[in-house]
């Protein structure tokens, strides 16, 4: 791949709750738009975060209708419930790897799309797994259907799959020329258990998203026999960023982030 950034840099930002986690990443989206991003650490730079959830959550893509996800069962089963600052649709997100990406440049955002996954593609390489990218573009999504609920029940061109299942699911949005890309990676099939946490406004869908998750997605546990350590992954997707062509990733430290961008309170708690 040809160099798209002149830097790559990373932060670990570590186990948080679905608040904690969707208010970081609009502040560094923010601190992208405003130029504090850009004023500290260079132009033409992008950012990696990678973390996780705890408690669990659901998301919910930015124009998800909230009436998707039954509130009293998830808050009876201590699941924290989010909107996403990009579109897509619903995500459990449990024992999964989880990473945002943030960007200016007037590069297309499919162009974009590509490169984040080519990245990942070569660290799941390190674990001896095949990913291809899907080549089919999304169907029309109708609503009250399985796609219109689950995000991982449907793949997009550029997403990863192995053996025709969704691995990683991705979202994106643009404001004027920074975009937000993020996504997550199921280390088990704990991902399913959205289906179990849907209203029931549509009946039978539960079912219907439940045996969609199982025969068009599919977690590292399916394919490994020893899922890697969520530091590993990070580790991998390091050395994934040079080995795919780009830039090698400069590691940041999570205090010394925070300093450097203390205007915004929030992007690392």
């Amino acid at each position: 791949m040809n160099r798209l950034f002149k830097k790559v840099y990373g932060i670990d930002t570590g186990m948080h709750t679905g608040a904690e986690n969707m208010a970081c990443d609009r502040n560094l989206m923010q601190a992208f738009l405003d130029g504090s991003f850009r004023n500290i650490l260079g132009d033409g730079a992008c950012l990696w975060r990678f973390y996780g959830w705890h408690p669990f959550a659901v998301s919910l893509g930015y124009n998800q209708s909230m009436a998707t996800i039954d509130s009293k069962r998830c808050h009876d089963a201590g699941i924290d419930i989010v909107r996403r600052p990009t579109g897509g649709r619903a995500v459990f997100h449990a024992e999964e790897f989880t990473y945002s990406f943030f960007t200016e440049t007037s590069l297309t955002n499919a162009a974009v799309y590509r490169y984040v996954h080519e990245v990942i593609r070569h660290a799941l390489g390190m674990l001896d797994i095949k990913a291809d990218f899907c080549r089919s573009t999304l169907e029309p999504i109708k609503q009250g259907s399985v796609t219109a609920v689950s995000c991982f029940a449907a793949s997009a061109k550029y997403e990863l799959q192995v053996n025709g299942r969704k691995l990683v699911g991705s979202a994106q949005r643009r404001t004027r020329n920074v975009l937000l890309q993020h996504g997550s990676m199921p280390f088990s099939i704990r991902h399913r258990e959205l289906a179990s946490f849907l209203s029931a406004y549509e009946p039978g869908l539960a079912l219907e998203v439940c045996d969609a998750l199982q025969k068009k997605a599919v977690s590292l546990d399916e394919i490994l026999e020893t899922v890697p350590a969520y530091g590993t992954m990070v580790e991998y997707m390091r050395q994934a960023s040079a080995e795919s062509g780009g830039e090698s990733m400069t590691m940041l430290d999570p205090l010394q982030f925070q300093h450097l961008f203390q205007n915004h309170e929030d992007i690392i708690h």
